[in-house]
């Protein structure tokens, strides 16, 4: 249909015809005229509209279990809860039964080297008033730590107190750069010098340019007097290089340390000194070397031949 003066009239009249209707039949309810022409349209139309229901029904089961699923979806809800809990339950077991591990080896070193320590937990890393590599424990004042008391754990020196408060305490890693301990190297006994290099190996200046080391050896804590800040027979670490000397007073080594600073978690401040030097007992035994595989090397003489036999007799 063309959109023209008339069509438009048309339209206006057939709705102005719809809202009459719609009037008539709101207000007249159950006695409305239009009643009968609803009954007849209802039977014309009815097998139409349940052909219809039946094709949409799926649909509208679908909606329905939706709206149905709202309290299964509520359980569901719950059992990933549990299940979450349950994981963290076991993953806080693990790192429990971890601790109880390192907690041990703590002790293990403590024992070898007579030491008097009081435990604690790294609860931060980082100081606030610089960029040095510390973290802080939560033991201080209170429990009877003070300043330039030696920090260990299971594997070795870990770094000096530095600052007390209260309840916690900031302790100076041996890895950073400004940090320096005495050292010892095993059996040979030469002394040097260890400074931190943050995330690299610890570099040590051994006072004695010709001393005899390789690769391998290991290096223990020297001692401070009084103990202050460094009580003796820590490990420190194993070299991993050794520059040529060229002559020089001092020899340049780098030390792996033994301690893992990127995995910090219990740890035990030095309260009391051994009463001795325990220089190397408290370094771990080193593994046995493989004993070789004996060779049997078996010789097979020719056996004679019968015609050779026959030569001789």
């Amino acid at each position: 249909m063309r959109d023209t003066r008339e069509s438009r009239l048309l339209l206006v009249l057939l709705v102005a015809i719809a809202f009459a209707l719609i009037t008539v039949d709101i207000r007249g309810g159950e006695d409305s005229p239009l009643d009968g022409a609803r009954q007849a349209a209802a039977s014309v139309f009815g097998p139409v509209e349940d052909g219809v229901a039946s094709a949409v029904d799926p649909i509208g089961n679908a909606v329905a279990a939706v709206r149905d699923s709202d309290e299964r979806h509520d359980r569901i809800s719950a059992l990933e809860r549990e299940n979450a809990e349950l994981k963290q339950r076991l993953g806080s077991d693990a790192r429990n039964r971890a601790r109880v591990v390192e907690l041990d080896k703590l002790r293990k070193t403590a024992g070898a080297g007579q030491y008097g320590i009081k435990g604690a937990q790294v609860i931060a890393i980082g100081a606030a008033q610089g960029f040095s590599w510390t973290v802080t424990i939560d033991v201080g004042r209170d429990d009877g730590i003070r300043r330039d008391m030696t920090v260990i754990n299971g594997d070795g020196l870990v770094g000096r107190v530095t600052t007390v408060g209260p309840s916690t305490a900031t302790v100076l890693l041996a890895i950073d750069p400004d940090f320096t301990v005495g050292t010892r190297m095993e059996k040979s006994g030469e002394l040097g010098f260890a400074t931190g290099q943050g995330d690299r190996s610890l570099r040590v200046q051994l006072l004695n340019g010709k001393a005899k080391i390789k690769k391998g050896d290991r290096l223990v804590t020297f001692g401070s007097q009084a103990n202050k800040p460094f009580v003796p027979g820590v490990p420190v670490g194993k070299v991993v290089r050794v520059d040529p000397s060229g002559g020089d007073l001092t020899r340049t080594l780098l030390v792996r340390p033994f301690v893992g600073f990127t995995k910090l978690d219990i740890v035990g401040v030095v309260v009391e000194p051994p009463r001795e030097n325990p220089r190397d007992t408290v370094l771990p035994p080193k593994p046995a070397k493989p004993k070789p595989t004996p060779t049997v090397t078996v010789t097979v003489k020719p056996s004679s031949s019968p015609s050779a036999a026959a030569n001789r007799s």
